[in-house]
């Protein structure tokens, strides 16, 4: 499990992740074998993702954190349906986003 974001990184991370789109919904399957992998491989593409809840809006927060320990990425923030995930590239030469350091 990734070390807990302080209120600056958090922050930091939220402004970067505004201008995304999701790349990610849950529909009316819920969390799929094939959706955990996809935000898993867009993790590793990115870093940083956002997840689209179509379905399943009162489950939203047991199915992110389902997500979170899946993935052992980290959740940003859970604003509305929408889920903001963050998980640094497992490789340091391949880290595009780089954490405020308080």
């Amino acid at each position: 499990m990734m070390s807990e974001l302080t209120n600056n990184q958090r922050s930091y991370l939220r402004r970067l992740a505004h201008p995304l789109k999701p790349t990610a919904m849950i529909g009316k399957h819920g969390l799929t074998e094939s959706i955990a992998t996809k935000i898993d491989q867009e993790l590793d593409a990115h870093e940083l993702i956002k997840l689209r809840f179509l379905d399943f809006k009162d489950q939203r927060r047991e199915l992110t954190e389902t997500i979170v320990a899946e993935t052992q990425s980290t959740l940003v923030a859970l604003i509305g349906n929408v889920a903001i995930l963050f998980r640094s590239h497992r490789d340091p030469e391949q880290r595009r986003i780089m954490l405020p350091v308080e």
